[in-house]
């Protein structure tokens, strides 16, 4: 929402007199598209990098603050999170060499942020889509950026929704929680490039942008998990929507758009559309100290700002986003693809960037008024389909059924070599960045596989939480050197002293947990212990809470113990630890109590349980 003071609009007047700044900037855009008074000729790139910060052994960091006083430069700002920052970078005319110097600028960009990192604490900093180490109880307001305006987006998204925020994602995993803030929305950190259109272009290639996203999305997917769980390939979009969904349970009934969506239909009269329909969905939700008129600007020779319509923006989330500006009284217009995740690497970024805006360029003539050739549904569901799916995805693209990596491999990369070429972007470039791409195709890499293949190879030797802090730390390590993922060998456990978590107890406990109810009878729980070779049980009551737990030892004559119920038998005295709690104390608490397990308790949820057998495994 921009750096300017934002207030939550409370009654009917200051509706009133936002709508009519609304109304006000619509109008003026409006003369503006009529008159042809933007910018042409010239085409123009730019990026803004989100980045994630951790502490020394991998885990979020919250001195966001401190690092970007640190920094010192106007390139930074804040994001949502304490977590993370963003560095804006600087246009640059579309040819040439723009793309390597997009490269030399970013990693300039992001070895200052390394620098004030690590002098803050030994932090670091990291390109993902959604970090590896992130626990639920890093995602409260408390965590949120103490800034007016994003206290101000979650009070009223709150306000208008009513009720707790929910998040149910379900891939190979499945996560269903209930959340207080939007905080979750910032999980997930994104490299959103922008391309400079002409105003005559504009319909034709936003709808393109529109129609290649799920193809496009589906060669770059870098964030298959949260919260440990494996959901899907690019989880950000799912999470996006629902952590900061405003309808409520009426307002779903009446259909009424999500403020994350991937858009209703194809533009096909005026580019004018797509802000309209966002005045017309959406109510306002806050307001600024507005001054002027837009229109009486025009009537000076003065390009407008239009704030009122960036302010009504900055509460939705379209994933290719038509973007006005205006610099030295010269506007333009752009497009702003939102759905890149940060990472694996800077070399990958950059040739995600290239190979979506070579992809634009290269748009075939026959797929102008691309509504005669495509519906529009086909376009959302690829999209949808490549969140889900990534490189395993199978297309409806123009009718015809085709596998992400051949549409990618024999269609989009000819066509963007060809598009970049005749903007006369250097053929080394175009040769490098897209070769890049190229590899990852054949090498069936992208770093969602790269993450999940190592997740999965590590979780065979590791707990699932140390598996999330070596995950971070390879990809550390790899970013460091700027390897594009292709060239990424798989994570494995560290030979030499460990970095992880200074011998905390998420490093040996067990993550793969039975319970059972307790109204649960013992004859079936007798069969679970004995089916899964399990010593001990966790007992929950009807809210999904630990009310005790069941050990073998207690239970040694299991027959007599048939006809009661888990609640009748379980230990209800129970002690219980958290996941950073060291293992030596882990260790005492148990030996203190005479136990033989401690059920392990995060965010008053069971995450893992630490067994005497768990112990005696480490060397």
């Amino acid at each position: 929402m921009g750096s300017q003071s934002v207030k939550p609009i409370t009654n009917k007047r200051e509706r009133k007199e936002f709508v009519n700044h609304l109304l006000n900037d619509i109008e003026a855009l409006d003369m503006m598209i009529k008159s042809d008074a933007f910018e042409k000729g010239i085409q123009r790139i730019g990026a803004e990098q989100e980045l994630c910060v951790v502490d020394k052994y991998y885990r979020p960091s919250f001195n966001a603050l401190d690092i970007l006083d640190e920094i010192n430069d106007d390139h930074y700002t804040t994001e949502l999170g304490l977590f993370n920052l963003e560095a804006n970078l600087d246009p640059l005319e579309l040819k040439g060499n723009c793309f390597s110097q997009l490269e030399k600028d970013l990693c300039d960009l992001i070895d200052k942020a390394n620098k004030a990192a690590q002098s803050i604490d030994f932090n670091k900093i990291i390109l993902t889509g959604i970090l590896p180490t992130f626990k639920r109880k890093d995602l409260i307001f408390e965590n949120m950026t103490p800034f007016q305006r994003y206290k101000v987006l979650n009070d009223v998204m709150r306000k208008v929704r009513g009720n707790d925020f929910r998040v149910k994602i379900k891939g190979v995993d499945e996560l269903i929680l209930d959340h207080d803030s939007i905080l979750f929305e910032a999980c997930n950190t994104s490299f959103q490039v922008h391309l400079q259109i002409d105003l005559e272009n504009i319909i034709d290639q936003y709808n393109w942008s529109q129609a290649i996203a799920g193809p496009v999305l589906s060669i770059m997917t870098n964030s298959p998990m949260l919260l440990g769980r494996e959901l899907w390939s690019e989880t950000r979009i799912a999470v996006f929507q629902q952590s900061i969904d405003s309808r409520n349970e009426s307002h779903l009934l009446r259909e009424q758009k999500a403020r994350v969506n991937f858009g209703n239909d194809w533009i096909r009269d005026s580019i004018l559309e797509v802000f309209t329909d966002d005045v017309a969905r959406y109510a306002p939700l806050v307001t600024a100290d507005l001054k002027g008129n837009p229109i009486d600007d025009l009537q000076n020779g003065i390009k407008p700002e239009l704030k009122a319509i960036g302010l009504h923006n900055g509460t939705l989330y379209k994933w290719n986003r038509v973007c006005y500006g205006v610099h030295k009284n010269i506007a333009h217009l752009r497009i702003e693809n939102r759905y890149i995740p940060s990472g694996p690497s800077i070399k990958d970024e950059i040739a995600n960037a290239m190979f979506w805006i070579g992809v634009m360029l290269g748009m075939p003539d026959d797929c102008k008024s691309i509504w005669e050739r495509m519906a529009f549904k086909d376009a959302k569901g690829n999209f949808i389909k490549a969140a889900r799916t990534g490189m395993d995805t199978y297309f409806n693209w123009f009718g015809k059924g085709i596998s992400a990596k051949k549409l990618a491999r024999k269609v989009l990369l000819p066509m963007a070599y060809d598009g970049l070429a005749k903007a006369k972007v250097n053929s080394e470039d175009i040769d490098f960045y897209l070769n890049i791409i190229k590899h990852r195709i054949d090498k069936n890499t992208s770093g969602s596989k790269w993450l999940v293949r190592s997740s999965r190879l590590l979780q065979d030797t590791v707990s699932r939480e140390e598996a999330n802090i070596l995950l971070t730390y390879h990809m550390h390590k790899n970013q460091q050197e700027n390897l594009p993922v292709s060239e990424w060998e798989l994570a494995k456990p560290l030979t030499k002293e460990d970095v992880s978590s200074n011998n905390k107890v998420h490093k040996v406990m067990s993550t793969q947990i039975f319970t059972v109810d307790e109204h649960d009878a013992m004859r079936l729980i007798k069969n679970v212990m004995q089916w899964k070779d399990i010593h001990h049980i966790p007992v929950i009551n009807s809210k999904n809470k630990i009310v005790g737990i069941i050990s073998a030892s207690d239970i040694s004559d299991l027959d007599k113990f048939d006809d009661l119920s888990a609640g009748e038998v379980m230990q209800r005295e129970i002690k219980t630890a958290n996941p950073e709690m060291l293992i030596e104390e882990a260790k005492a608490l148990m030996l203190k109590h005479n136990i033989r397990c401690l059920p392990i308790i995060d965010h008053d949820e069971l995450v893992g349980i630490l067994t005497k057998t768990d112990l005696e495994k480490i060397k």
